[in-house]
């Protein structure tokens, strides 16, 4: 690896973030943070108690509320303020790119090239949300069918909110949930994913220097089930949660037995639908991106590729020599494409779904189970698939790594039969080079996301799963609305 220890900013630290400063855990135990490109332990954070977590909860509830001595709470703050501090936020967000990038690698083994686009997106979420302000300041007044009354209709910050982002985009995935929750007035209690739990560190340092006040956020480390406490805590007023789908559905069942409002980005199983006309050189350029972003670790990629009969071995053969090509290393090398998998039980998981494509039949034109050529690391030779069938468990179920699936369609109802046959609904891909074709096809996809010849999320417009794939919605004004309860003030006109 390319990098001193030395120059990350935080490696292994012993305090959490509540009201305001890094504070001492009193928690007994530690949880070490281990780099996937090497399987070796560079850091490590404390795994906090619940007296830690108590206290940041109640940092977040004074922060909302204000003092007993009548101060204003952050939900008082007039949303042009909050804005013109997220806007400060992004900045600061800014100066520390390269550290986040880093340390985002050390953490999770995302290819530099991917996490030294980071700052700059959580930067840009961050605009986007500050951008919203008027949503908040536009008095909203329905007046009552007969005229004799009207009724002003407010948006209220929910509370308290707690924030639990996965390992494979740790700081973009906080900061989908942060921004809005901010701008709405609401107060946070942050958990990470255990393999990932330092790069976050250098978000809550750029908003100390922006000037957020204490207790607005909050960050305490710990493991899975010390995020079942915090979802459970009865001073959070709303949790939002992107990670598996069983950790989502657990997550469900105790926000619907608390009636706690939930916001559940999960996992996916996308399509990308290949229509006959497709022009191979052109989907190659936006192949690995559209469907093994990350090495693969990313939720909505369109790791089932539907080729139509007629075109399958043309199709088998470009995807085969695109994905042979991409370099897999270091994940500090600019050059890299494929890095490791995040962790070790990762890693395995992947290659026993491998091992199950192979004994199902399915034919590995390129990786497979072979070794991958590192002599340590976390690393898994990036595999397609051909001749596989829509029944298989590689066709079926979320793999979170470098595998691709090439199934064949005969016609175009069978192909949106396939894509559709699945228990997930997040992202999807249509090549063709009739773009009207294309986007009459989209809403026949049972998806919540789209993107016609490319895949990309766009902040101003919702990012939402259907059916397995989630609850609710990111990114946009619905994004904004998850944080917010409605009152309806009914008044005479006079």
């Amino acid at each position: 690896m390319g990098l001193l220890h030395a120059t990350l900013p935080y490696t292994h630290t012993d305090d959490h973030f509540i009201d305001g400063i890094w504070r001492r855990s009193t928690g007994p135990g530690r949880t070490e943070v281990t780099n996937p490109a090497t399987g070796e332990v560079w850091g490590s954070v404390p795994q906090a108690s619940i007296a830690d977590l108590d206290a940041a909860v109640v940092a977040a509830r004074r922060a909302f509320t204000g003092s007993n001595s009548g101060d204003s709470g952050w939900r008082d703050v007039a949303p042009a303020e909050r804005a013109r501090l997220l806007m400060r936020l992004a900045a600061e967000v800014e100066t520390r790119a390269e550290a986040i990038s880093h340390t985002n690698t050390w953490e999770n083994g995302s290819p530099v090239s991917e996490t030294s686009k980071a700052a700059a997106n959580a930067a840009s979420i961050f605009r986007y949300f500050a951008s919203l302000a008027p949503l908040l300041e536009t008095p909203d007044i329905r007046p009552f069918p007969d005229g004799s009354a009207e009724t002003v209709v407010r948006l209220d910050p929910v509370g308290v909110c707690a924030l639990i982002a996965p390992w494979n985009f740790p700081i973009n995935l906080v900061v989908a949930k942060l921004a809005p929750a901010l701008m709405a007035g609401c107060t946070v209690v942050i958990k990470p994913a255990s393999p990932t739990p330092l790069s976050v560190r250098l978000i809550l340092d750029a908003a100390v220097a922006a000037g957020i006040p204490a207790g607005v956020i909050n960050l305490v480390t710990g493991p899975g089930s010390f995020g079942d406490a915090l979802v459970k805590h009865p001073g959070i007023s709303k949790v939002a949660f992107t990670g598996s789908t069983p950790v989502g559905r657990s997550i469900a069942a105790s926000c619907g037995t608390l009636l706690r409002p939930v916001t559940l980005e999960l996992g996916g199983k996308s399509s990308a639908l290949v229509l006959p006309d497709v022009d191979l050189e052109a989907m190659s350029k936006v192949l690995i991106r559209s469907c093994m972003r990350n090495t693969g670790q990313t939720c909505y990629i369109s790791t089932r590729i539907l080729a139509p009969a007629d075109r399958y071995d043309e199709l088998v053969n470009m995807v085969t020599a695109t994905i042979a090509a991409a370099p897999q290393g270091d994940p500090m090398d600019p050059a890299t494409v494929f890095g490791p998998s995040a962790t070790r039980a990762q890693e395995q998981v992947v290659r026993e779904y491998i091992r199950s494509g192979i004994a199902e039949g399915a034919r590995a034109t390129t990786g497979g189970d072979v070794p991958s050529g590192f002599d340590r690391g976390f690393y898994v030779k990036p595999t397609v698939f051909a001749g596989v069938t829509p029944g298989m468990r590689i066709a079926q179920e979320e793999i979170f790594g470098p595998v691709l699936s090439i199934m064949r369609y005969s016609s175009l109802d069978d192909a949106v039969e396939i894509a559709n046959n699945t228990p997930f609904g997040l992202g999807g891909t249509i090549f063709s080079e009739d773009p009207d074709a294309a986007f009459a096809l989209a809403p026949r996809l049972d998806t919540g996301s789209v993107g016609l010849g490319f895949f990309a999320s766009n902040h101003a417009a919702p990012f939402a799963g259907r059916h397995d794939s989630g609850l609710g919605a990111e990114f946009g004004p619905e994004g904004l609305r998850a944080y917010l309860s409605v009152q309806s003030v009914h008044r005479r006109i006079r």
